[in-house]
């Protein structure tokens, strides 16, 4: 977290708002200044009525008193005019802004958070930062809604009451304003004060959130368990401290106000008590006596509100600093800058690549493997020896720690990460269906597809015959997640959206674990047309999937101990027989 307050930082990153600011705060100020106007006619109504002053004559030339009271309603009426015009153009500009900058913020974040690699998602929760791009950039958007101009308009009001006073009385006027510098200075100790509360408060909500996301994704597991019992009492410990934290900062916040109205009411009696022994002293004119009166009301009562706003920008803080953090997180897989030509032949080399997760624990090491181009190469082994990681490290989803992966010759390091991921087809064994229609997650990708290459992709992948049956054919929403789908239908759109994105590269990660035998018997058919002058890297647990390629390697611990044909593996009674044998069900 920077050690930066929120507020500068938050300064740094609108400053291309920088003219819509100034726009904003000129009619906030502007607004304040012919609000205050009125008590000032008022006085000079009173003095004008009592002492029957001429001054309004010499200015104007107009004679009488009815004459210059009618200039004065005139005055005031371009004042309440010019109040209004300024009012609404206030609200028109914050408003505005606030929209604007919730809006690029929320994109901008969102764009960052694309950026990150996945080991930065794999340590947070998506509820987490779901409530880091909408909740937190909603609590920023409310206080520039409103609250920002209610701070502009309290200053820009004690500087304007201060000046009146000190213009009109200065004698009287050191004691009204006394009590300020105490309020400002507590206003800020008391922004400081409540920070971390607020920090803390944002904290729980995000943890909370989380919990609510992690629970509507597992719904169904939750039913098959009988857990709901179990997880609403999760769900309530984590509302709870959510409630606790904010029980905290309210109960300081709520005192504000009250220190504040007893400040304030020192500086009224001192107006009410000096001023009024100036008037009997024929030092200050009733006028001018009855315009500090209303003056320092119209003083109390904003600074009443004080509390409210310091509350509203304490938690709009905070959430700053919890989406300017997610900016500010360094993007640790940086893009190259060489693209690939037009035609890619679909070579890649991995030489001495080493790998892990964690710092000293290494998924894949010192590995070196030839995938030849327009060949089927498959790699197998048990779980956990670095298959799926080969692939995630192609893709440049994780960075290698040591080594060198080379794609026709070229290291991945140095290419544009769009140019080096457009080339590649990737169909995972955890399926990803969004929520939308068949044919939308079949195109997703490839958005200029036309419906017949889309159903052609779609009956190459044997998903056409079923997708035939479903209730809206190619137009049938899937759900959340794919949830109205089987995992084998799920798996035969995304080998169509693959086939579709029509890759020099075709990565298939355990692409048939979860069809049946006779739809992989289907999908194995199709295959020759697939992998058709194509690179083909296959994934598998179930070696009679991959018994044709070309070279099949097997992994263990993070190294290639085996490699060759299926017939040259099986011969070789090595690690590769025993799965197959175990497979076939031989001894």
């Amino acid at each position: 977290m920077s050690n930066v307050h929120p507020f500068f930082r938050l300064m740094s990153y609108a400053r291309k708002y920088r003219q819509q600011i100034w726009t904003a705060t000129t009619c906030s100020i502007l607004n304040k200044f012919f609000d205050l106007a009125p008590p000032v006619l008022i006085g000079a109504a009173i003095d004008l009525v009592l002492q029957k002053e001429n001054f309004w004559a010499n200015p104007f030339g107009v004679q009488g008193l009815a004459a210059q009271l009618l200039v004065l309603s005139a005055i005031s009426g371009v004042i309440w005019g010019l109040e209004s015009i300024f009012e609404y153009a206030y609200a028109l500009q914050w408003r505005n802004l606030a929209q604007t900058v919730q809006h690029d913020l929320r994109l901008d974040a969102y764009q960052h958070l694309q950026e990150l690699e996945l080991a930065f998602f794999e340590d947070r929760s998506s509820g987490g930062l779901m409530s880091i791009l909408s909740d937190d950039v909603n609590q920023l958007e409310r206080f520039l809604d409103g609250g920002a101009n209610e701070v502009i308009q309290v200053s820009a009001t004690i500087l304007l009451i201060g000046g009146a006073f000190f213009v009109i009385t200065p004698n009287v006027a050191w004691l009204a304003l006394s009590p300020m510098p105490f309020i400002l200075w507590g206003s800020i100790w008391f922004q400081k004060f409540l920070a971390p509360r607020y920090a803390e408060v944002r904290e729980k909500v995000g943890m909370l959130n989380g919990q609510l996301s992690n629970n509507i994704g597992g719904i169904t597991t939750i039913k098959a368990f009988v857990t709901e019992a179990y997880e609403r009492k999760r769900i309530e410990k984590e509302s709870n401290q959510y409630r606790q934290s904010n029980r905290k900062a309210i109960a300081y916040s709520a005192a504000f106000v009250p220190l504040i109205r007893i400040l304030i009411f020192m500086g009224f009696i001192a107006i009410l008590y000096y001023g009024g022994l100036e008037v009997q002293a024929g030092k200050l004119s009733v006028g001018n006596y009855s315009v500090m009166i209303y003056l320092i009301q119209r003083l109390l009562w904003p600074l009443t509100r004080l509390g409210e706003t310091l509350d509203q920008y304490q938690r709009a803080m905070a959430s700053t600093n919890r989406i300017l953090d997610l900016l500010d997180t360094p993007i640790a897989i940086h893009s190259g800058s060489q693209v690939l030509n037009s035609v890619v032949n679909g070579e890649i080399q991995l030489k001495n690549v080493t790998f892990g997760y964690t710092a000293n624990f290494p998924i894949v090491e010192n590995l070196s493997l030839e995938i030849a181009a327009h060949k089927t190469t498959a790699i197998v082994g048990a779980t956990g020896s670095g298959k799926s990681t080969l692939v995630k490290l192609l893709l440049r989803l994780y960075e290698i720690q040591s080594g060198n992966i080379f794609l026709d010759r070229i290291d991945i390091r140095d290419l544009e990460l769009r140019s080096l991921r457009s080339c590649m087809g990737w169909v995972s064994q955890d399926v990803f269906l969004f929520h939308g229609s068949v044919l939308e997650n079949i195109a997703y990708g490839s958005f200029d597809a036309t419906v017949e290459e889309i159903v052609e992709a779609a009956k190459i992948a044997e998903a056409h015959d079923f997708i035939q049956t479903l209730p809206k054919g190619y137009d049938t929403i899937v759900g959340e997640r794919g949830q109205k789908l089987s995992g084998g239908q799920r798996q035969r759109i995304a080998i169509a959206r693959a086939v579709l994105r029509n890759p020099p590269i075709l990565i298939l990660d355990e692409a048939t674990s979860a069809v049946d035998n006779e739809t992989e018997a289907a999908i194995q058919k199709s295959l020759d047309y697939i992998t058709k002058n194509r690179t083909t890297i296959a994934i598998a647990h179930r070696l009679s999937t991959i018994r044709n390629a070309d070279r099949i390697y097997v992994m263990d611990r993070g190294k290639v101990v085996e490699m060759g044909t299926h017939d040259e593996l099986v011969a070789n009674n090595g690690i590769y027989t025993g799965l197959w044998n175990l497979q076939t069900g031989q001894k």
